[in-house]
């Protein structure tokens, strides 16, 4: 065990020193409410550590205004003290979205984790003490990124062997750059995380009752999606997202909102549920080998109030949407966000937000069939899990 846990110290030792390189936690430490903050032109966010988490992204709007456009609470502090759980801008861990039964066979083992979810059928972004429940350590800070490190111990969640993790968020004029490298140190483990981040592109500053429904959306790889039952369980099949179906958003942008009326978006995100909680799939490989970097976006967000507009790439083979329908008005916004003037109430109000998380296939784990192990099981001397995107805002 021994050779297997020496790789992952002195990774851990190496980014040690990097920190002390770039000054560590000196002057570039935590402001008052516990926030680090990097930037580049055009952009700025902070960050806790508590689940590795975006708290606020700066953008200036098509007026040049200042609009914080991520979900998130004030002080850091407040995230591990509020019973909700949203799981604003953090990484979940060590497996991502839902693992039907909260169990998985790995080379004819079978294991069970703790469940947290729909009265104990599955367990949810990594249980109950999941990743974005715990507080990472900052290993790196300069003005421009940060890197968090978090040591998962053997068992953690019922989860089989050490997982040692570095997540570093970059910035560079106009772009926001995630990269997320996991090393199973001891025994064959699911991984599998993504960047689980509110976003709202008015920074909860226009007045329209549509919210976020008014924000205009596109997949362009997306004709397919993993079926779900009644709970967002998948449930073995991959389906089809027909051409002007509610799940079109391949053949060209849709707000939303535009297919709420329509009786085939009820029970798309779950029983008696409207809106999305969807895993689409991102078809790129049809025409052959390609670059993520150049490819062109697996989504594109934008709202026509502030102008902005966000292109989101990545090396991930799926992306999760999120329409926030189950938010109910019990979380505050930021002071940072909403308006003043009492025209709208200072709470996230359902369908006020859109979570886009790009990852691999969820629960892929339990369906061998898929053939997605090498994306979702690693193991000592394994290649690291890896995860890569790059955010690119721009002006309409």
């Amino acid at each position: 065990m021994v050779s297997f846990r020496l790789p992952a110290t002195l990774a851990l030792f190496a980014a040690s020193v990097i920190a002390q390189g770039y000054g560590g936690n000196g002057p570039l430490g935590p402001d008052e409410n516990g926030k680090y903050e990097i930037s580049a032109e055009g952009i700025r966010g902070l960050f806790i550590p508590y689940g590795a988490s975006i708290s606020n992204l700066f953008i200036n709007d098509t007026n040049g205004i200042e609009r914080d456009i991520v979900l998130g609470f004030d002080n850091a502090t407040h995230y591990s003290e509020d019973p909700y759980h949203p799981h604003f801008g953090s990484v979940p861990g060590r497996y991502a979205n839902r693992i039907k039964n909260s169990s998985f066979v790995i080379d004819g083992t079978e294991y069970h984790i703790l469940p947290n979810e729909n009265d104990g059928k599955d367990t949810l972004h990594g249980g109950p003490h999941g990743w974005d429940y715990r507080n990472f350590t900052v290993v790196a800070h300069t003005t421009s990124s940060i890197t968090f490190s978090l040591i998962d111990p053997d068992g953690d969640q019922g989860f089989p062997g050490e997982v040692v993790s570095y997540i570093t968020y970059t910035m560079t004029p106009n772009e926001w750059h995630l990269k997320m490298v996991a090393l199973s140190t001891t025994k064959k483990t699911p991984i599998m995380l993504s960047s689980h981040t509110y976003w709202n592109l008015d920074g909860f500053q226009n007045n329209d009752t549509a919210l976020a429904l008014n924000h205009t959306l596109s997949l362009p790889y997306s004709g397919q999606r993993v079926g779900t039952d009644g709970i967002l369980i998948p449930d073995g099949t991959i389906l089809p997202n027909d051409l002007y179906s509610v799940n079109d958003f391949w053949s060209a942008p849709k707000q939303i909102g535009a297919n709420f009326s329509s009786p085939d978006l009820l029970g798309n995100c779950g029983t008696n549920c409207t809106g999305y909680d969807t895993c689409y799939l991102v078809n790129r490989a049809q025409n052959g080998p390609y670059d993520w970097r150049s490819e062109g976006p697996v989504a594109s967000l934008s709202s026509d109030f502030s102008g902005i507009q966000i292109d989101i790439f990545t090396d991930q083979d799926a992306f999760q949407v999120y329409s926030c329908g189950g938010q109910n008005g019990s979380i505050p916004l930021k002071s940072t966000q909403g308006l003043t003037d009492g025209s709208r109430p200072r709470v996230v109000e359902q369908y006020g937000c859109i979570v886009m998380e790009v990852e691999d296939w969820i629960d892929a784990i339990n369906q061998p069939e898929w053939q997605r192990d090498k994306k979702n099981i690693f193991g000592p001397g394994d290649d690291p899990y890896v995860l890569e995107a790059r955010y690119s805002f721009s002006i309409n």
